[in-house]
């Protein structure tokens, strides 16, 4: 490889490093009663993205678009009590804040590091449809959230997904026309 194409691909890297180091931020926070850290970090990743988008302008629109569709979704589970998260700020119907953190931060990869997913939807409903399950399963498994009821809530997750990441990356790709 060399050092052009290598540099071309380094903010599609950090895109997805950032996602990464979000995602253990707000899921360790949660877990270990300091859910305040995950939107701290977020937030500052958020506004690198913006400040560095081509167009900060659709990226603040699928912020704002991709928060709302979060929060409703997750609390939604919450209401129906396939899931549930430890006492903070915020009691239910809602959702807590660190998980709106995420929906932000998974906003900040559809113009970067998932844009080659947004002409691929039957593959983006997949790849929702089994990844964010086994997001939700590591989150349980490191203690941030429960999952009430295992099974029940992994399949809505799937179906859940299947269609929430296809729309959000067909949202990110009308934004960015």
């Amino acid at each position: 490889m060399t050092v052009t194409k290598a540099l071309s691909k380094a903010p599609l890297i950090f895109n997805f490093l950032t996602f990464q180091a979000g995602w253990f931020a707000c899921v360790l926070g949660a877990a270990h009663g300091k859910p305040w850290l995950g939107p701290l970090v977020v937030s500052v990743i958020a506004v690198v993205w913006l400040i560095v988008a081509p167009r900060p302008r659709a990226l603040a629109w699928l912020i704002l678009l991709a928060g709302v569709v979060g929060l409703c979704w997750d609390s939604w589970l919450l209401v129906m009590g396939l899931i549930g998260y430890p006492p903070g700020p915020v009691t239910p119907p809602l959702a807590p804040l660190w998980i709106l953190a995420l929906w932000v931060l998974l906003a900040t990869t559809l113009h970067l590091s998932m844009r080659w997913l947004q002409n691929q939807l039957l593959l983006a409903a997949l790849l929702g449809a089994i990844a964010a399950p086994m997001s939700y399963l590591g989150g349980a498994h490191l203690g941030a959230l429960t999952l009430v009821k295992v099974q029940p809530a992994l399949w809505v997750q799937a179906c859940g997904w299947a269609l929430l990441l296809p729309l959000l990356l067909r949202l990110a790709r009308r934004l960015d026309a």
